[in-house]
């Protein structure tokens, strides 16, 4: 073997060894929701389930509304990407192509905003959340975070690629600027987009600490929040936390698995010839 060769070999088994440590948490997940409790807690630990049981995906159900929180975070995730995106797109493509007083500062602004600690915002946003009635609702969880400083600076930076002979061509045409936007520079979005939705869908998904603190009802908590509640109302029932978070994984690799194939697909079919 050649050094070239001996080189990609070692390559792929540092990215192997890689893989296998990123995945082995969920691998370890996976199969201790099939565990019994007592086997869960056994010192040395086994790995495969000696005793194959369902009773934790059972417990789950029956001890806590599980459904309710999932149907919860689906709503909240779902709805909050497609809006990100579509603030996001629109206002990038807004900063890039058009001249208004005062865009350098109000972009200069909006990434301040990424320098924030949230933790700084928890307080300020939560009084503003209650004084427009969003406290304990779906609206709470979803009407402040409409509009992503990270979105919309990738997506500026993004339309900056895009020349400008094609917004002005579509304007010679007759296109409306809304019609051009939405026929041309949309389109053309496709790989932002994608790579958005899933930092997006997982952010909002995985949020823990506004859930906590803007919801107030038991039947409005996420998959987050009532699993963490776990441990506070009903002990540290490990199996249940197991099968729970096995089963929230899945939108996200799921949605992972469908995006990257439509990103791939972008990136080989979106482009333009000079």
């Amino acid at each position: 073997m050649n050094t070239r060769s001996l080189k990609l070999v070692a390559l792929y088994i540092v990215l192997t060894a890689g893989a296998v440590i990123m995945v082995f948490p969920i691998i370890w997940t996976l199969v201790s929701s099939f565990k019994t409790p007592a086997e869960i807690m056994r010192i040395p630990p086994t790995f495969l389930p000696q005793q194959f049981t369902l009773r934790n995906f059972e417990q789950l159900f029956e001890t806590l509304p599980f459904g309710r929180y999932y149907v919860n975070s689906l709503i909240v995730a779902i709805t909050t990407t497609l809006l990100v995106l579509f603030t996001s797109s629109l206002g990038g493509y807004l900063f890039d192509k058009y001249n208004f007083l005062g865009k350098n500062l109000f972009f200069i602004l909006i990434l301040a905003n990424l320098m924030v600690p949230f933790e700084v915002l928890l307080v300020p946003l939560f009084r503003i959340s209650h004084s427009f009635g969003l406290v304990g609702n779906y609206g709470g969880l979803i009407i402040p975070f409409l509009v992503s400083p990270f979105g919309l600076y990738l997506m500026k930076q993004f339309c900056h690629e895009v020349p400008n002979d094609l917004i002005e061509a579509a304007r010679i045409d007759g296109s409306s600027e809304f019609g051009t936007f939405f026929r041309i520079m949309l389109p053309l979005m496709k790989p932002a987009l994608s790579a958005l939705s899933i930092f997006t869908f997982m952010g909002n998904w995985n949020s823990y600490l506004w859930p906590l603190v803007v919801i107030n009802s038991t039947l409005m908590r996420t998959l987050p929040v009532g699993l963490a509640a776990m441990q506070s109302d009903f002990g540290t029932r490990y199996g249940l936390i197991m099968a729970g978070s096995t089963l929230s994984i899945w939108p996200v690799v799921l949605l992972f698995l469908v995006i990257q194939r439509q990103f791939i697909e972008s990136l080989a079919l979106t482009g333009l010839k000079g």
